[in-house]
């Protein structure tokens, strides 16, 4: 296992035993044009982009191969946090 595949692989351990309660995200669950679930890919795909990989290395290391689903994660804008600040107030 390449360094690369190792750091994936250590990342999707570490999201995947979160609680999915705390995910808050807008992201579409398929990519439109082949139907590839790609939902599941956001919160590596941020962590690599972090780690300093460029878009491109990232997208490899997740399995991204077709560019209908490249797309998908590389013009997604979150805009969850956007939105929270029009949360209706409690009373």
């Amino acid at each position: 296992m390449s360094e690369l595949q190792s750091h994936v692989y250590n990342h999707l351990v570490i999201f995947g035993s979160q609680d999915l309660q705390n995910f808050t995200m807008i992201i579409p669950i398929r990519c439109f044009t082949c139907g590839k679930i790609v939902g599941n890919k956001w919160e590596a795909y941020l962590g690599l982009l972090q780690a300093e990989y460029t878009e491109g290395d990232a997208l490899d290391a997740l399995g991204l191969k077709r560019y209908c689903c490249r797309r998908m994660l590389l013009s997604h804008v979150d805009l969850i946090e956007k939105l929270l600040n029009y949360a209706p107030l409690e009373k």
